[in-house]
């Protein structure tokens, strides 16, 4: 596995009634959208949106997840994202959701997100300034 590009951010959150299932436990797609949700928070906290302008976005192309462990209604868990790599216009995201109490895995994650043009949605190199932002300072 290659290091990544970016350093690590991470929040932690109680988990909510409304993410539970009738199984009683955190819904598979729910891990889903907390995995776009902290993307676009990381992306956000180190300047990601000034530094693409306003003619380009990101789009998935892919996601993968595994499961490992369920979590409860009003456990705490740590959400975790870095950036993997970049490539000319694709980047890869890595995802760990560990819960509080004791440390354990209970899902990893990876979305491959495109560099696109607004308008066009056709895929876009990424700009040497969105690139630097991930690099941890």
């Amino acid at each position: 596995m290659s290091m990544p590009i970016s350093s690590i951010y991470s929040k932690t959150i109680t988990i909510p009634s409304a993410a539970i299932d009738e199984n009683g436990h955190v819904n598979n797609v729910v891990y889903v959208q907390w995995m776009q949700d902290i993307a676009v928070e990381h992306y956000a906290s180190i300047g990601g949106i000034e530094a693409q302008g306003p003619d380009a976005t990101w789009v998935i192309r892919k996601h993968s997840v595994e499961y490992f462990l369920p979590a409860f209604e009003g456990e705490e868990i740590e959400i975790r994202t870095w950036v993997e790599d970049i490539r000319k216009v694709r980047s890869l995201r890595m995802y760990e959701f560990v819960r509080k109490n004791d440390g354990k895995t209970l899902v990893k994650g990876e979305s491959d997100w495109v560099f696109v043009e607004t308008k066009t949605g056709r895929p876009k190199a990424i700009p040497v300034e969105v690139e630097r932002i991930f690099t941890p300072k």
